[in-house]
């Protein structure tokens, strides 16, 4: 799990469609949705971000950069950005009109170039479960319980965690919509799945 000073960052997906309209929207975390952060011969390590977690957070300020690093291409404090968590997780609206930088980034992202996003922040309460994977490995479950500060939303190359998509706001809300019922539909079929081999030991 990439910390750098405390500041975790977590990744998700990201998509654009028309040249005139340069927003982009939708998720830089799902809530409740477990996602593999490593794992290796012996052991499992997943993470869940709990749907109460950013109830506290600060989010005053939060940039749109590219890998966490140079240039802000968005931003809350001057309207470009827009990021509030709702049912299904942490929305976010972002405006990359504003520059040429800016521009080419929702080219990148409208040719399928760059098609993640990851978000950084610290931790403020967190809980820890071990079990034993199906497979006999070792499972380790960290449930992110409340978050102090939201720092960044980012454009990245490889993410922690795939159920999250971004896409451009010109795609129809139905897209969106289905997009995100597809992600909680496969939410939904794990659990039961997990439920039933629980229930078959």
């Amino acid at each position: 799990m990439p910390v750098k000073n405390d500041r975790e960052y977590r990744s998700m997906t990201m998509q654009a469609v028309e040249e005139e309209d340069t927003k982009v929207r939708g998720y830089a975390t799902t809530f409740d949705d477990p996602y593999v952060l490593w794992e290796d011969r012996d052991m499992v390590l997943r993470e869940i971000v709990d749907h109460d977690a950013l109830n506290n957070a600060d989010m005053s300020d939060v940039i749109m950069q590219y890998d966490h690093e140079g240039r802000v291409f968005a931003r809350t404090s001057n309207g470009t950005l827009t990021i509030a968590p709702d049912a299904h997780g942490l929305a976010v609206e972002a405006d990359l009109g504003g520059t040429d930088l800016g521009r080419g980034l929702y080219q990148e992202i409208k040719g399928g170039y760059t098609n993640k996003m990851s978000w950084a922040f610290v931790v403020d309460g967190e809980e820890w479960k071990s079990e034993v994977a199906p497979d006999g490995r070792a499972l380790e479950t960290r449930t992110i319980k409340s978050v102090r500060k939201v720092y960044d939303v980012s454009a990245v190359s490889l993410p922690a965690n795939d159920a999250t998509e971004i896409s451009a706001r010109s795609l129809a809300d139905g897209a969106i919509a289905r997009l995100a019922a597809e992600r909680l539909k496969e939410l939904e079929m794990r659990k039961r799945k997990m439920l039933l081999e629980d229930w078959l030991k």
